[in-house]
C-alpha cells in the first residue's frame, strides 16, 4: 500500500500488521520541507539545542543521542512483532505528513524494516499517553545499530518471539532524536488494530442477534422503520435496518419482548456510533503531524499536539459501549434458556431436569465481568513528572491496550449466545461438553 501522510486507515494498519502488506512511499516532499526548515533555524529549539522536560531551559548541543539511550527503557511482556510493525507504519506515515524535521532518509529505512520483516524489540509498559517515547527510542537505537532488530518475515499472526538479526541502519543525528520519538505511534497502532477488529465483531453480533430473534420468535415491531425515524440515531437505524433484512420471516407480534430484543437497535447502535467516533479520531491522528516542536512556515512551533486526550476519551467511550452491547447479549442468552420463549425444555436440555446449556450463562458472565473491568476509564487518572513540568497525561496508551483486551471477552459473550441460539433452532443434542460448540461459534465470529 502507498503511504502519503494523509490517507492511512485503521484497516490498512491492521493489514500491515497481520496481512503481510508491503508499503511504498508516495512522496517525501513534506518530510523534506520540514527537515529543511529545521536545518535553517538558529536559536533555541526544544530538544535540538536544549534539554527536554525540566531541562528545557538548559542549552545542550549534540545531546540527542543520549536522549535516545536514556529513554529506551521498557518493561513487561514482549510486544508481538505484528503490533511493532503496525507502530512502524504509523510513524512512517506521520513523518510523511511533514512537520517533524527528521531526515527524510529515515522514512526509507522504516519502509525497509516493514517490508523486510524487521521490528524493534518492544515491551508492554513505558508510556502514559504523552508520546510513546520508550518504544520509539528503542526503534531509533535499532536504526543506529546499537540495539538488534527482531526479524520475522511478514505473515498473518507472526509468533510473539523471533530470531534477532541485523536490519536496516540509518545514522540518526542528534537533531533527529527528539523529533523521531515525539509521537504516539505505538498507541495509535494498538487503537487502530482494536477498532478494525471490533468493526467485524460488532457486525457479526447482528447476525448472532438474528439467530436469537428467530429462536424465540421475537417481535420485529421494534425494528420498524417508523420507529427508527422517530428517533434518528444513525447507529440505531443502521442496526434495525440490517436486522430487518436478515430475518427470514415476520416473527409473531408479541407485546413488549425483553430488552435484549426490544432495545437491541438502540444499545448495539450506540456501540457502532461509539466505534465510528473512535475510528474518526484515530484516523485523524494517524495522518497528523503530532510533532513537538512542529517545523512549519519557516519556524519551530512548540506545542502540545502529542497529547492523546482525544484518542483516550474516544476509546474510553467505546469500551463502555461494548459493555452495554455485551450485557444485552447475556440478556438474550438468559431468554434462550426460558421455555416460555423457546418452546424447548428449560436450559435447552434434551430431557426434563437436565442442565442442557445452562453453563453457557456462567461462561458469558465470567467474560462479561472482565469486560466491565476493562471498561473502567483510563482518562480519570493523571500523572505529574519531570519535576512538575509535564503535569498531565492522557493515558491513551492504557485505553488502547484495554480496548485490545476487550476483543476476547466480547467474542466469548457473543459466542455463548450464538451457541445457545443454534441449539434452540435445532433439536437439542444429548447433554455433553459444549467446548467444541463454543469454539465453533468463536470461529464463526472471527474474521476470515
Amino acid at each position: 500500500m502507498e503511504l502519503d501522510g494523509a490517507g492511512l486507515t485503521c484497516a490498512q494498519v491492521h493489514e500491515v500488521a497481520y496481512g503481510g502488506a508491503r508499503v511504498a512511499i508516495a512522496s517525501l516532499d513534506r518530510a523534506r520541507a520540514a527537515w529543511a526548515t529545521a536545518q535553517e533555524l538558529t536559536g533555541p529549539v526544544y530538544g535540538r539545542s536544549t534539554g527536554v522536560g525540566a531541562n528545557r531551559d538548559i542549552v545542550v548541543e549534540g545531546a540527542g543521542l543520549d536522549l535516545l539511550r536514556s529513554h529506551a527503557v521498557s518493561a513487561g511482556p514482549p510486544l508481538p512483532p505484528a503490533r511493532a510493525r503496525a507502530m512502524l507504519a504509523v510513524r512512517l506515515n506521520q513523518l510523511l505528513a511533514g512537520g517533524s524535521g527528521v531526515d527524510p532518509a529515515v522514512c526509507l529505512a522504516l519502509a525497509q524494516a516493514i517490508n523486510d520483516g524487521y521490528t524493534p524489540p518492544l515491551h508492554t509498559y513505558g508510556a502514559i499517553g504523552t508520546g510513546d517515547l520508550t518504544a520509539l527510542a528503542t526503534t531509533a537505537l535499532c536504526l543506529l545499530g546499537e540495539l538488534p532488530w527482531h526479524h520475522t518475515p511478514p505473515a498473518p499472526e507472526p509468533p510473539a518471539t523471533a530470531p534477532i538479526s541485523a536490519g536496516p541502519r540509518h545514522p540518526l543525528t542528534s537533531g533527529d532524536a527528539l523529533p523521531f520519538i515525539s509521537s504516539g505511534a505505538a498507541t495509535l497502532a494498538d487503537a487502530a488494530i482494536a477498532c478494525h477488529r471490533l468493526r467485524h465483531l460488532l457486525d457479526a453480533a447482528v447476525d448472532v442477534a438474528m439467530m436469537s430473534f428467530t429462536a424465540v420468535d421475537a417481535s420485529a415491531e421494534p425494528l420498524a422503520a417508523v420507529v427508527q425515524e422517530a428517533r434518528p440515531q444513525p447507529g440505531q437505524a443502521a442496526v434495525a435496518a440490517r436486522l430487518r433484512g436478515l430475518l427470514a420471516h415476520e416473527p409473531t407480534p408479541r407485546i413488549q419482548d425483553p430488552y435484549g430484543f426490544r432495545a437491541f437497535p438502540q444499545v448495539h447502535g450506540a456501540a457502532l456510533d461509539a466505534l465510528g467516533r473512535a475510528v474518526t479520531t484515530i484516523e485523524t491522528d494517524l495522518n497528523a503531524a503530532t510533532e513537538n516542536p512542529l517545523f512549519a512556515a519557516s519556524l519551530a512551533w512548540h506545542n502540545g499536539n502529542f497529547h492523546s486526550a482525544p484518542v483516550a476519551l474516544a476509546l474510553d467511550a467505546l469500551r463502555a459501549a461494548l459493555v452495554q452491547t455485551a450485557q444485552l447479549s447475556t440478556a438474550r442468552l438468559a431468554t434462550l434458556m426460558d421455555p416460555a420463549y423457546t418452546g424447548r425444555l428449560p436450559f435447552l436440555a434434551d430431557r426434563p431436569g437436565a442442565s442442557g446449556a445452562l453453563i453457557l450463562e456462567y461462561v458469558a458472565q465470567d467474560a462479561l465481568a472482565d469486560l466491565r473491568h476493562l471498561a473502567n476509564p483510563a482518562t480519570t487518572g493523571t500523572a505529574v513528572i519531570s519535576r512538575g513540568v509535564e503535569d498531565h497525561a492522557g493515558f491513551a496508551t492504557q485505553a488502547a491496550r484495554h480496548t485490545l483486551r476487550c476483543l476476547e471477552p466480547l467474542e466469548i459473550v457473543l459466542a455463548c449466545e450464538r451457541t445457545a441460539a443454534v441449539r434452540a433452532l435445532h433439536t437439542p443434542a444429548p447433554d455433553r461438553p459444549l467446548t467444541a460448540d463454543l469454539e465453533a461459534s468463536r470461529t464463526a465470529l472471527s474474521p476470515g
